[in-house]
């Protein structure tokens, strides 16, 4: 009977190092997010401090596996084997879980995932014991959950969101208030109030609080004078205060960059602190259980009391853990999508916004806008013009920039989000509460965001949507994780031994499936290069900028018109949604392009009328092209979809025939603006009369076809509707190409004048 349990426990021990990778995957957004949105240094280098920060962290966090074992259910209410099914459940639920949305990009709460399927598990287990008993009814259930610990956990979690939040705002603003946008112009002496004031917090609230309960052995001892909370904090702020007017004064060194390694270190530090207990309190609960079990013998019926007390920590899988954890942070491509959410939602500048305004969202940027002209109508006029003063935005973080890979937020604001979410977490792990780290990362970064003005009226609904779709996710894993652990726990308890290798196998076939899909993913995203923003101030340069966007636009615009009609001759649905899904994302990237031309007139010089109106024509016929591309797909993708009648013999030779003659065209204009031979367009501008004419003439057949013959009207509508479009579609591409030429050729006819 015992080596099921030993099996059991390997695969815990499988499952743990898995929910590790996914879990840092997920997490890596809380303690990253700060430094890289700012580039106060480099990536490498921030990798090396949250390494560093991780591995003390994680001695830190024996402490918190207590809550794995005893937080949310009353282990001596459970015995040895039901106490395994639960967690068995818990565990595979998790990795499952994270490893959905860091395949959708999206942060999400790892405290909550083992929060509720600790709850989930534990109250399926709870009823089925109910359900066996002749006394007991469900009004006992209070027996086997400790509420008011959970109650307490998940009522902290939420709360955690607004205290962030708020905490974050005010502390934006008094800092901004006394540093603004041009900090680097302000007296020296305010950086160094500001950069003692950040150390001492760090210093106190994640050596002090952090590392106080963390069993360290031997080093212990350099806590004991840290009693006195006042003293404490005031010589640890004299010294520090004299250490930041040096590093200032003297040496002339950039406090911010200081404060914001040392942020990234100790955010780290927190986040493995208090959140190791979700990749690994579970597996180590199990261990201990099976410790204690076997030391009474191994009886069948053996309630875990043993759970409830204090138990040795397991120093060696913390450090263990810190190991996987650093590897999975150097080496997980899936941990830089979910903190490029972060860092889009909490940026400066407006631009491509990545989510879209929903009536929510709308509705609170109305209201949130009368709030604020109520305020200002009854806060005095000279106060109201000093505030406005203190924020206004620095040349350095103004919307004019060249680099397309600009900060995202400057240096306070950075320093701000490290270290007050670092102090709210540090906080909450020395009070033993598993915390959100990335609620309260997320919520900071969101509060300083809303009190930098960083969420203007071009870009409020969209970012607020943002938020809304995050904690919304947030919501849905709660609900998620308590019916998925409830479901497996069920599954294992009537299955026993072979529902867990059931499950296993799934979780590894679901989780191989996804590294397999996000490997494509990255492949497809390189080989379909994105189109990039021209900066040029001149119509050569827009010319040679431009050329390369143009290729690939063209080189995908073959692609997908080629591909829906052989989809739709085929009646290939999948094929069909496939290329309605590139066209919706070309669609994006123009408008991207588009989106930034005030940016780009903003850095034109008054010579550079041309180049402006120049590329805005180019982007205007590309976008027409994307939406031809559109209308294309999506009719023949309904027509399929709708299961309407699929096209006679007689069109698809037809459209056979422009395909052929449309992939040429592309094809060559393509190798002409790859190589910026533009000479070559002569030739594609002299068919275009001839290319019409072909498409002009399949028109016509389908209208005698159509009054001659039994047609569909469904089907004839579509083919209609293609035909016009391909028409459209080969207008505006030659529309291009004509466009190019007679630059080129006028600058060919300038140059010649010249010489």
């Amino acid at each position: 009977m015992g080596d099921i349990y030993i099996y059991m426990l390997i695969i815990l021990a499988g499952l743990a190092i898995t929910d590790l990778v996914v879990g840092v995957s997920n997490d890596a957004v809380n303690f990253l997010n700060s430094a890289i949105g700012s580039k106060a240094i480099s990536f490498k280098t921030i990798m090396i401090i949250a390494s560093l920060g991780i591995a003390l962290g994680a001695l830190s966090s024996s402490g918190m596996m207590e809550v794995a074992r005893k937080g949310i259910f009353n282990p001596g209410e459970f015995y040895f084997d039901e106490i395994m099914i639960v967690f068995m459940a818990v565990m595979i639920t998790d990795v499952l879980l994270l490893d959905f949305f860091n395949s959708m990009g999206l942060p999400t709460s790892t405290t909550v995932s083992i929060v509720f399927e600790l709850l989930g598990a534990a109250v399926c287990m709870s009823l089925l014991k109910i359900g066996e008993s002749d006394t007991e009814t469900f009004l006992d259930l209070g027996k086997y959950i400790a509420s008011d610990t959970a109650i307490e956990i998940v009522s902290g979690i939420l709360l955690s969101v607004v205290i962030a939040f708020t905490i974050g705002a005010l502390v934006q603003f008094l800092s901004r208030l006394m540093l603004t946008f041009n900090y680097s112009k302000r007296p020296a002496f305010l950086a160094g109030i500001f950069g003692g004031l950040s150390l001492t917090s760090l210093y106190y609230f994640i050596l002090v609080k952090g590392l106080k309960g963390a069993d360290l052995g031997a080093l212990n001892f350099i806590f004991d004078y840290t009693t006195d909370v006042y003293t404490t904090l005031g010589y640890g702020f004299i010294f520090w205060l004299v250490f930041s007017l040096i590093y200032v004064y003297v040496l002339k060194w950039d406090i911010y960059k200081l404060i914001i390694i040392l942020g990234t270190f100790g955010l780290a530090m927190a986040f493995a602190g208090n959140d190791l207990v979700n990749f690994i309190g579970v597996p180590i609960g199990a261990y201990d259980a099976y410790n204690v079990w076997s030391a009474a013998g191994s009886p069948a019926d053996f309630t875990m009391d043993a759970l409830a007390g204090q138990l040795p920590s397991q120093r060696w899988l913390l450090l263990l853990a810190g190991v996987v954890m650093v590897l999975t942070l150097w080496f997980s491509s899936k941990a830089q999508a979910v903190v490029k959410t972060s860092v889009d939602l909490a940026r400066q500048d407006s631009g491509t916004e990545r989510f879209k305004s929903n009536a929510l969202s709308r509705y609170l940027v109305r209201y949130s806008i009368l709030a604020a002209e109520g305020v200002e109508r009854i806060m005095p006029a000279k106060a109201s013009a000093y505030i406005s003063k203190r924020f206004e935005k620095a040349p350095s973080l103004g919307i004019v920039s060249k680099n397309a890979d600009k900060p995202a937020f400057d240096y306070v604001r950075a320093s701000v989000n490290l270290m007050v979410a670092s102090i709210l977490i540090s906080l909450a792990t020395s009070y033993k509460l598993p915390l959100s780290t990335t609620y309260v990362t997320f919520m900071v970064a969101m509060g300083t965001s809303l009190a930098d003005k960083a969420w203007g009226t071009e870009s409020a609904v969209y970012r607020i949507a943002g938020v809304l779709n995050v904690i919304g996710g947030w919501f849905f894993t709660a609900f998620s994780a308590f019916t998925a652990a409830a479901i497996f726990a069920y599954i294992i308890y009537w299955g026993g031994f072979y529902a867990i290798i059931g499950l296993v196998v799934l979780a590894v076939v679901l989780i191989t499936r996804s590294f397999i899909m996000h490997k494509r993913s990255q492949t497809q995203q390189k080989v379909t290069d994105e189109l990039q923003k021209a900066e040029s101030n001149t119509i050569q340069g827009i010319i040679e900028e431009s050329s390369e966007t143009v290729a690939t636009v063209f080189k995908r615009a073959r692609d997908m018109y080629s591909n829906t009609l052989e989809g739709l001759i085929t009646q290939d649905l999948g094929s069909l949604k496939s290329g309605r899904k590139a066209t919706k994302k070309l669609a994006v990237e123009i408008d991207g392009l588009r989106n930034n031309i005030y940016f780009f007139i903003k850095n034109l010089d008054e010579k550079s009328i041309g180049a402006s109106k120049f590329y805005i024509d180019v982007l205007g016929h590309l976008q027409d092209i994307s939406q031809s591309l559109e209308y294309i797909s999506r009719s023949s993708t309904d027509h399929i979809n709708n299961n309407h009648k699929s096209l006679k013999f007689t069109q698809i030779k037809d459209l056979k025939e422009i395909i052929e003659r449309i992939q040429k065209i592309f094809d060559d204009s393509k190798k002409i603006f790859k190589s910026k031979e533009f000479s070559g367009l002569e030739k594609i501008i002299y068919e275009k009369r001839e290319l019409l004419q072909l498409v002009d003439s399949k028109i016509e057949k389908q209208v005698k076809r159509t009054k001659n013959t039994d047609e569909s009207p469904k089907n004839t509508t579509l083919y209609f509707g293609l035909l016009l479009e391909t028409r459209d579609l080969m207008n505006v591409t030659i529309q291009v190409a004509e466009q190019y030429y007679s630059e080129y050729d006028a600058s060919r006819f300038d140059n010649e004048e010249s010489e």
